[in-house]
């Protein structure tokens, strides 16, 4: 059987209709351990947050959750007092039909902002997806597509760390297409260092670990994934990562050692779930790599990549497979950060275009062949430090323009 969300033990998992998107798809969903699970999360440092992110600040807060609840097709952002009594409700609704606290329920939304949510749709959904409750394939595949808004694809990530003779999983779903530039952190109005359709992402896994070993992982797991993803770089009002740790495997991690395993695991999850919300950007045809390297710093590397993947000359130059490399280069050179350009060099996609202040003969037409691609790299070598950093992005196509120009209307 294929590995996917359900794959830990301990967890079940529902998506259903509820009528919320016009579109008639799946729109509610359920995440569910069988049990108190440890639990953390993180949020969007946009000063501009939604309600459910309000509310799931202070549920995930004492580090144990039995569920997660969310609804598509509408952000509850910007909704007043009415928005947070919604997100509540929602948590309150959830924890009734799976015989749990209230508090015990993390809640998430997505889609438009400034709506008030129909609640009798989404209690009508919450109580279906109860009945609906299960950890198949299916059962996952019907969350997945819960989710969703803009989204082409569904986007998940599952891997196996062995601690000592023991194996514990490691598996987590997310949406992402548009209005992503996640910056995910502990408080609102503190964005992190090199952090950003809203991004929703949950993680499940079956090892037992105690809260504040897995907040303490958390952070730097995203900060090497989702905080390194941008589309747009509008970081949203709902961003929300969450992970769960059921404990069922009875597996713990009791030892420096076991946690960097598991650490590792989760890297690679959040980074491969990243990668794929770059490549579904939003009428995106290329998922980009940009990789700075020997900078001043790592924040001055993270200063030129951000500043080079959210460059629209640039984006659109890769749409076209356009091998622009000085819009790349003069993109390193605005944003702040310590460059000296007669030290560095650029290749795209392998070749060398520019090197310590002068441009290098390459044969454009096969660059441009080579940039044809479904993934490009683009790799800037500073040559003033040890500093590091990847951002993962797409390029902008005609169908991003129409996309966002028809969103709401």
């Amino acid at each position: 059987m294929t590995p996917h969300l359900l794959s830990p033990k301990g967890f079940k998992a529902a998506g259903v209709k509820a009528g919320i998107k016009a579109s008639g798809k799946r729109d509610v969903a359920l995440l569910v351990a069988d049990r108190p699970a440890t639990a953390a999360a993180l949020f969007t440092t946009n000063r501009v947050f939604a309600a459910p992110v309000a509310v799931g600040r202070d549920h995930v807060a004492g580090g144990s959750l039995r569920a997660i609840v969310v609804n598509s097709g509408n952000a509850n952002a910007c909704t007043g007092k009415q928005g947070l009594k919604d997100a509540k409700t929602m948590c309150a609704l959830a924890a009734e039909v799976i015989g749990a606290k209230a508090n015990q329920i993390l809640p998430s939304s997505t889609g438009i902002i400034g709506h008030h949510l129909p609640m009798a749709k989404v209690e009508a959904g919450i109580r279906n997806a109860a009945t609906q409750l299960g950890d198949s394939r299916e059962h996952a595949e019907a969350f997945m597509e819960a989710i969703l808004t803009t989204d082409l694809v569904r986007k998940e990530a599952v891997t196996t760390v062995k601690i000592g003779r023991e194996t514990i999983t490691i598996a987590g779903v997310c949406k992402g297409s548009g209005m992503i530039g996640p910056r995910l952190g502990i408080e609102p109005g503190k964005p992190m260092r090199g952090l950003h359709a809203t991004m929703l992402a949950y993680v499940t896994t079956d090892v037992q670990i105690a809260a504040p070993a897995l907040r303490n992982l958390l952070m730097p797991s995203a900060m090497k994934s989702f905080n390194s993803v941008t589309v747009d770089d509008h970081t949203s009002t709902n961003d929300t990562l969450a992970v769960l740790a059921s404990g069922a495997s009875g597996v713990r991690l009791d030892s420096a050692g076991a946690l960097k395993k598991f650490a590792a695991g989760l890297d690679e999850v959040c980074v491969s779930l990243a990668k794929q919300i770059a490549a579904d950007g939003e009428g995106a045809t290329k998922m980009v790599s940009v990789i700075v390297k020997s900078a001043a710093s790592d924040r001055d590397a993270n200063l030129m990549a951000r500043a080079i993947a959210n460059s629209p000359l640039l984006k659109c130059a890769l749409n076209g497979n356009d091998p622009n490399w000085g819009r790349i280069v003069s993109a390193a050179g605005m944003c702040g950060a310590t460059f000296d350009p007669d030290k560095a060099e650029l290749k795209l996609q392998g070749t060398q275009v520019f090197k310590r202040g002068t441009p290098v003969a390459f044969d454009a037409e096969k660059v441009s062949k080579s940039m044809d691609a479904r993934t490009l790299d683009i790799v800037l070598t500073c040559n003033t430090g040890k500093g590091q950093a990847t951002v993962y992005t797409c390029d902008f196509s005609k169908e991003y323009v129409a996309i966002n120009a028809d969103y709401h209307t």
